[in-house]
C-alpha cells in the first residue's frame, strides 16, 4: 500500500536515504510490469545507435592538447565480433593535430545494434574477457567489480565496449506500457497509470516539473541506456539537481556509488586535485559524464561514498545534488527519468545560481516551475477556504503552504532575492510590465550568463533583441541608463501579496485567484494560469465547426473570460452506478455508460465553439475511465482515469493552439483559458444531473459519496443555524431595548434583581414564567 503512492513513498524515506545519496528500491514481488521492447518485432529489427567508451582512459587521459603519438601503445582487449573501431596512430610529419573523431574525448559513434545482435556481442565479450578455467559460468560480481577498478587505475589493455546510452523513448519507445486507445481490463493496465511507470513519474501530483509543459527528452521524457561489462556511467549530477530514478527492466546487475548532496563540493575539489590537466583544459569536465574516479581515491580526500547492486527489475533513486556514477556488470537495459517535488525547489534555486556562476546554459525555466506552483498552490488553498474543497491535490498544497512551509519559503527566498537584485538597478533604469505576448512567452536567456530570465528581464531601446539578467542589466549595452528598461512579469508589490497569499491571508489569495492583476497572471507556459486582460472577449469569436460537426450557432454573450468553465453539461445518458472502489468519490457518483455533452472551443480552432461529449466508460480493474470525445472529429478523444485531467488536456491543447495562432500572427482568438472544473464540464456538479444519479443508488451504498454529503450538509446547516442565531439574538437585542427604554426605575431595579443577581432562585424562574404566559394568554 506504501508502494502505490510513489512521490509520497519517496517523501517517508527521505530522511533516512537522502544522507547517503543514492537509495535501492526493490518493488513488491508482486509488481512486474512488461517491457513490450523484448517483442519480437522490436527485439530482433529496432535499431539503436552506441557510443564507444574507451574504460582504460576514464581516469588515466592525457589533455587532448598533447601529442598523441607520445603516448605507449597497450595492447587492445575487446572482441572481434561485430564492427569494431580502432584509434589512429599515425600523424603526419611535424603534424600535432588531433584527429577530427577524437576533438572530444567520450563521444566517439559506435555501430547501430538491435537488442539481440547487442546481446550476441555482449555475451561473447564478456565470456572472452573472462576466460575461466573452471566451468562456474558467470565470473562472481566481486570479479567483474575488481578487474573493472583495475582498469580505471592501473591498465595494462586498451580496453573499448559499446553503450546505447541517453536513447530517446519518444523515439525508440520505452520499456514501460502506455496508454492506448484500447482499456484491456487486464493486469498489465495497472502498470500504465502506475506513478512507478518512467513516462508518469515525472509530472505525477506533487513534482512541479507538471508545470512544465515541452517534453524535455531526458528530463521529462525518459532515457534508454542498453549495457554491456565494462559499460560506465561517469561521476556527474542530474541538470538542475533533478531527482532521478532508474529502473533496470532487464540483464546483469549495474554497480552504483553515490556521494551525498551535502558533500558535492568536497568531491569536485578531489576530482581538480587528482585530475588537474583534465580540468584546466576542461573546467565544465564534470557536466561531460566522461570521468572515472575510483572510490579509495575520493575516500582517502575524506568524500563519503556508498554503494548499492542493482539488480533486474529495481529502481535506484538519486537524491539533488548527490553525485553518482558505476558500471554494468553485463548486459542489461535501464530506464531513467527525473522528478521535481516541492523539497527539490531549495536545490533546483542553488542549482541555477550555479549555472549563472559557470555561465552554463539551463534546461528547464526554474521561475517558471516555482511561479506555477505557487499560483496553482494559492488556488488549492482558496478552494479550502472558501468552497470546503476537500480534494487530495489540495490538501498536498497545504501541506507545503504556510509561514514555515517548503513552498512558502522558496517562494519567499526568491522574491527576497529578486526584490536586492532591483534595488541595486541604477535609479536611471525604467520599470515596465511584461504585456506584450513577446514578453511573456518567449524563453530568453541572459546574454551574458545564460540565466533564465521568466521573472524579469533588463534590455535597451538600441538592441531590443538582445537581454540581461538583473545582474548583469548594467551591461547589456553601452547606452546611456535613461535608454534601459527591466522587463518585470510581476511588481514586488504583487509578488509580496503572494508570498502573503502562501501564508494564509485569505484576502491576498483573493487578488491572485481574481482577474484583478491583469495580464500579470498570463504565463504562455503553463495554461493553468489566467488570461490577459488584452485578449479579446468570447462574444467576438462567432464561428461554426465545419459542414460536418454539431456546431452550436449561438455564442454565450459575457464578459467573463472563463464563460465556457460554467457551463454545464447537458446529460444525454445517465448509465448505471457500479457499487464498487473507484466508481465514487467523495464529490461525484460516476455511473458506467453516463454521457453529457457540452461546448468549449474548438482544440482545432479557438476561434470557434464546438460540442464535446464526456463519457464514463468501464476500464474493468482500474475503474471508471474517463473520456472526452471531439464532436467534430470523433476519432480524436481524451481519457484518463481522473475527470479533471481528462478536461485539464482539453484545456492545454486548445491553449497550445492559442499560441501557435498568435506566434503566427492570427487575431480574432480568445484569451489563454484558466484551468476549469473538470467534475463540472461532465456536468457531476449540475443539480439536475446529480438528482438524478443521486435516484441511482436509493440505498445511499456509495457511501463515500454520501458520507461527505451528509457531512457537507450538516455543515450547511451549522453555518445556516449559526446565521439565523445571530440574526434571532440582534432582533431580540433590538426588543429588549425598546421594553427597556418604556420602563420605569423601580421597574428596572426589579428586572435587575431577577436576571442579574447571583442568588437568583428556581423560585424566580416559577414567577417569571408563570408571569409571561399570563401575560401571552391575553
Amino acid at each position: 500500500q506504501e508502494f502505490e503512492d510513489t512521490l509520497g513513498y519517496i517523501s517517508k524515506i527521505r530522511a533516512k536515504a537522502e544522507p547517503f545519496g543514492i537509495c535501492r528500491i526493490v518493488p513488491p514481488a508482486s509488481w512486474r510490469p512488461p517491457c513490450h521492447l523484448k517483442e519480437k518485432e522490436i527485439w530482433e529489427n529496432a535499431k539503436f545507435s552506441t557510443r564507444i567508451q574507451q574504460v582504460d582512459l576514464l581516469q588515466n587521459r592525457e589533455p587532448m592538447r598533447k601529442k598523441h603519438k607520445s603516448r605507449k601503445r597497450k595492447r587492445r582487449r575487446h572482441s572481434k565480433f561485430g564492427n569494431t573501431r580502432r584509434r589512429t596512430n599515425s600523424c603526419s610529419a611535424g603534424a600535432n593535430v588531433v584527429p577530427e573523431n577524437e576533438e572530444k574525448f567520450g563521444f566517439q559513434t559506435g555501430s547501430n545494434f538491435t537488442f539481440a545482435e547487442f546481446q550476441k556481442y555482449a555475451e561473447y565479450f564478456k565470456a572472452c574477457y573472462f576466460q575461466r578455467k573452471d566451468s562456474s559460468g558467470e565470473p562472481p560480481l566481486d570479479v567483474i567489480e575488481g578487474e573493472y577498478w583495475r582498469i580505471i587505475e592501473q591498465p595494462t589493455d586498451e580496453v573499448e565496449v559499446y553503450y546505447g546510452a541517453d536513447l530517446e523513448t519518444g523515439i525508440f519507445g520505452s520499456g514501460f506500457p502506455k496508454p492506448s486507445s484500447m482499456i484491456t481490463g487486464d493486469k498489465q493496465d495497472q502498470y500504465v497509470v502506475s506513478g512507478w511507470n518512467l513516462n508518469n513519474f515525472p509530472r505525477l501530483p506533487g513534482s512541479v516539473l507538471g508545470f512544465e509543459e515541452c517534453d524535455i527528452s531526458g528530463v521529462l521524457v525518459p532515457w534508454l541506456y542498453v549495457g554491456m561489462c565494462f559499460s560506465s556511467f561517469c561521476w556527474h549530477v542530474e541538470d538542475h539537481h533533478l531527482y532521478s530514478l532508474n529502473y533496470v527492466h532487464w540483464g546483469d546487475p549495474k554497480v552504483w556509488y553515490g556521494v551525498p548532496g551535502t558533500h558535492a563540493s568536497t568531491l569536485e575539489s578531489a576530482m581538480r586535485k587528482h585530475l588537474p590537466d583534465l580540468f584546466e583544459e576542461q573546467p565544465g569536465l564534470l557536466h561531460e559524464l566522461v570521468t572515472q574516479l575510483s572510490p579509495s581515491v575520493l575516500k582517502a580526500e575524506g568524500v563519503p561514498v556508498y554503494r548499492v547492486v542493482q539488480h533486474s527489475g529495481e529502481f535506484v533513486l538519486t537524491f539533488p545534488r548527490a553525485y553518482h556514477a558505476g558500471f554494468n556488470c553485463g548486459f542489461n537495459c535501464a530506464e531513467a527519468v527525473n522528478a521535481a517535488p516541492v523539497d527539490w525547489l531549495v536545490h533546483g534555486q542553488n542549482a541555477v545560481e550555479l549555472y549563472s556562476e559557470q555561465c552554463r546554459k539551463t534546461s528547464i525555466s526554474h521561475d517558471k516551475l516555482l511561479f506555477g506552483a505557487a499560483m496553482d498552490a494559492v488556488q488549492g488553498l482558496l478552494e479550502l477556504e472558501s468552497l470546503d474543497k476537500e480534494s487530495p491535490g489540495n490538501f498536498r498544497w497545504r501541506s507545503v503552504c504556510g509561514k514555515d512551509g517548503l513552498l512558502t519559503r522558496a517562494v519567499k527566498a526568491r522574491v527576497e532575492m529578486e526584490n536586492e537584485r532591483i534595488q541595486v538597478l541604477p535609479d536611471q533604469f525604467k520599470q515596465q510590465k511584461m504585456e506584450e505576448p513577446s514578453d511573456l512567452n518567449s524563453e530568453r536567456e541572459c546574454f551574458s550568463c545564460f540565466y533564465d530570465l521568466y521573472l524579469s528581464a533588463a534590455t535597451c531601446n538600441c538592441s531590443t533583441k538582445q537581454f540581461a539578467c538583473l545582474k548583469h542589466a548594467k551591461h547589456v549595452c553601452s547606452c546611456e541608463p535613461e535608454q534601459r528598461y527591466v522587463l518585470l512579469r510581476y511588481t514586488m508589490d504583487e509578488l509580496s501579496s503572494l508570498v502573503d497569499a502562501l501564508e494564509g491571508d485569505v484576502a491576498a489569495m483573493k487578488l491572485w485567484a481574481s482577474d484583478n492583476f491583469g495580464s500579470s497572471l498570463v504565463s504562455a507556459h503553463n495554461p493553468k494560469e489566467g488570461p490577459s486582460d488584452s485578449s479579446p472577449s468570447t462574444d467576438e469569436m462567432v464561428g461554426s465547426c465545419g459542414s460536418n460537426s454539431h456546431a452550436s450557432s449561438d455564442v454565450i454573450q459575457s464578459d467573463n473570460k472563463n464563460v465556457f468553465s460554467n457551463i454545464e453539461g447537458s446529460a444525454l445518458q445517465t448509465g448505471a452506478v457500479i457499487f464498487r472502489k473507484l466508481w465514487h468519490s467523495a464529490q461525484a457518483i460516476f455511473p458506467k455508460g453516463f454521457r453529457t455533452r457540452s461546448k468549449f472551443f474548438s482544440v482545432n480552432d479557438p476561434r470557434k465553439i464546438c460540442y464535446y461529449t464526456s463519457e464514463v466508460v468501464d476500464a474493468g480493474l482500474l475503474g471508471p475511465l474517463f473520456k472526452v470525445s471531439f464532436e467534430e472529429y470523433p476519432s480524436e478523444a481524451f481519457t484518463n482515469f481522473s475527470a479533471e485531467k481528462c478536461w485539464e488536456v482539453v484545456l492545454q491543447r486548445v491553449n497550445e493552439e492559442i499560441l501557435r495562432r498568435t506566434r503566427l500572427g492570427e487575431e480574432g482568438l480568445p484569451p489563454l483559458q484558466s484551468r476549469i472544473s473538470g467534475l463540472q464540464k461532465f456536468g457531476f456538479l449540475s443539480s439536475s444531473i446529480v438528482q438524478a444519479i443521486e435516484a441511482l443508488d436509493p440505498d445511499h451504498q456509495c457511501k463515500e459519496y454520501w458520507n461527505n454529503k451528509q457531512l457537507v450538509n450538516k455543515n450547511k446547516a451549522i453555518k445556516l443555524q449559526q446565521h439565523q442565531s445571530i440574526d434571532s439574538h440582534e432582533k431580540a437585542q433590538q426588543i429588549m431595548q425598546g421594553l427597556l427604554q418604556k420602563a420605569s426605575p423601580e421597574e428596572l431595579k426589579i428586572m435587575k434583581t431577577m436576571f442579574c443577581s447571583e442568588a437568583q432562585s428556581a423560585e424566580w424562574n416559577v414567577a417569571f414564567k408563570t408571569l409571561m404566559e399570563q401575560q401571552l394568554q391575553k
